[in-house]
């Protein structure tokens, strides 16, 4: 079977290395890829929002099945469309990804449903959010409602934070058409956890769980990025935690999109955070996350395409699904600057020196590869993933190799998976 992976990312490098251990799987592609990708795919020279290319693409090359990984893709329809071709696809439908493509639609869902998440507003006009921030409780959080690479959530400690968070998506455009509506909502203490599900709209499965590192700088201060690292299992998931989270959140999420008429086939994750009134939904992402499918899959036994297929078919209660008892950790090196303006295409150093080790992953995220050479070509370059018998082991092991590699402002946390 010939299989292609949508997108360009470290996520999508964590896919196709997965793939890459399936004996049924004769030959990946990936649209557009990266330069680590390339050693596992066919890179394709198609962008993630080029349906068109991405269908005749399948047709010329006979491919059987799509992995609609990115955001902004199953958004569009990316889903419906491969489908209406013909093509097997993997991800939700258009209708279905609006549970992350609208924070507006998510919040409506789990109030109509009784699913616990934080007291929220939501507002298209400017001039009334501004005067309905000032008589709140601080800290604040202002989110703009559609999607903005994951930082369109602003914790605001002051009303003037607050009314400056909403100008900028509103009236500044910080954010695109993302900030044409804005989520105003009460700001919720605790650990956060993340927790990545199999479903096929009957049964839900979820992933073992992750904890990521959101804010650029050491102790989570800066702004917020796209992640800075993860580590799994959680410190602080406990089973008896799962249970509740599987009867007050997961199952009842499943049922009310299949109520609303979006039945949702694919990955849903979910971003919790543990209150002292018990676990509620932060936010949801209609695929995986990234960085916590670079430590959710290296733990994964089973055949991901196994998975895949259940999923599409609407047959996963067939598959048992296992998982390694390891721990594992991903330190995200980023570009100086990262997340507003950085350099692209610095040579990166000590790859060679890393690939022979056992247990250690490098996901690239943004790289090229030019003859035998790698360059930076993103705000996240890399993903330096490690098992270990414990989180400690991994962290240990994963910064060991982070020293050995270099580029030209190289920036990372020395904080991941501290607990």
């Amino acid at each position: 079977m010939k299989v292609l992976v949508v997108g360009s990312g470290g996520r999508e490098h964590a896919i196709v290395w997965k793939l890459s251990q399936s004996k049924r799987i004769d030959k990946i592609f990936c649209a557009p890829g990266n330069g680590g990708i390339s050693e596992y795919a066919e890179c394709l020279d198609i962008g993630v929002m080029d349906t068109p290319s991405i269908i005749n693409a399948c047709r010329e090359k006979n491919i059987a099945l799509v992995i609609v990984a990115p955001d902004d893709p199953l958004a569009m329809g990316m889903v419906n469309a491969l489908t209406e071709a013909g093509i097997r696809a993997f991800g939700p439908t258009k209708e279905a990804a609006l549970i992350e493509s609208s924070k507006e639609f998510s919040k409506n869902l789990m109030k109509k449903y009784g699913i616990p998440t934080a007291r929220f507003e939501t507002f298209s006009d400017m001039d009334k959010a501004l005067a309905y921030i000032e008589n709140q409780e601080y800290p604040l959080v202002v989110k703009a409602d559609g999607l903005a690479l994951g930082k369109g959530v602003v914790i605001c400690n002051t009303e003037d934070e607050a009314r400056e968070a909403i100008i900028s998506m509103m009236e500044k455009k910080k954010f695109g058409d993302a900030g044409n509506v804005v989520v105003i909502e009460e700001f919720l203490s605790g650990p956060e956890v993340s927790v990545l599900s199999f479903t096929d709209g009957k049964t839900i499965v979820p992933m073992v769980s992750a904890q990521d590192h959101k804010r650029v700088f050491d102790g989570d201060k800066g702004p917020n990025t796209g992640g800075m690292g993860a580590f799994s299992p959680s410190t602080v998931y406990t089973g008896e935690i799962a249970e509740i989270c599987m009867s007050k959140i997961f199952r009842p999420t499943i049922e009310a999109l299949n109520k609303e008429g979006r039945t949702f086939r694919g990955v849903l994750y979910f971003g919790l955070i543990l209150t002292k009134d018990g676990p509620k939904v932060l936010e949801y992402n209609a695929r995986f996350g990234d960085p916590e499918t670079q430590v959710v899959l290296p733990r994964l036994k089973n055949d991901l395409l196994d998975i895949i297929e259940a999923v599409i078919d609407e047959r996963l209660n067939e598959i048992e699904i296992e998982w390694d008892n390891s721990a594992c950790l991903c330190v995200i090196m980023a570009s100086e600057g990262y997340p507003q303006n950085y350099r692209k295409g610095l040579k990166i150093f000590g790859l060679d020196a890393v690939k022979a080790s056992k247990d250690i992953m490098v996901f690239h995220a943004g790289t090229k590869k030019e003859g035998n050479e790698y360059y930076t070509n993103g705000g996240r370059v890399l993903g330096v993933t490690a098992l270990g018998q414990t989180l400690k082991e991994a962290k240990d092991k994963a910064y060991r190799h982070v020293s050995a590699i270099h580029f030209e402002g190289a920036h990372y946390r020395r904080d991941i998976g501290n607990f």
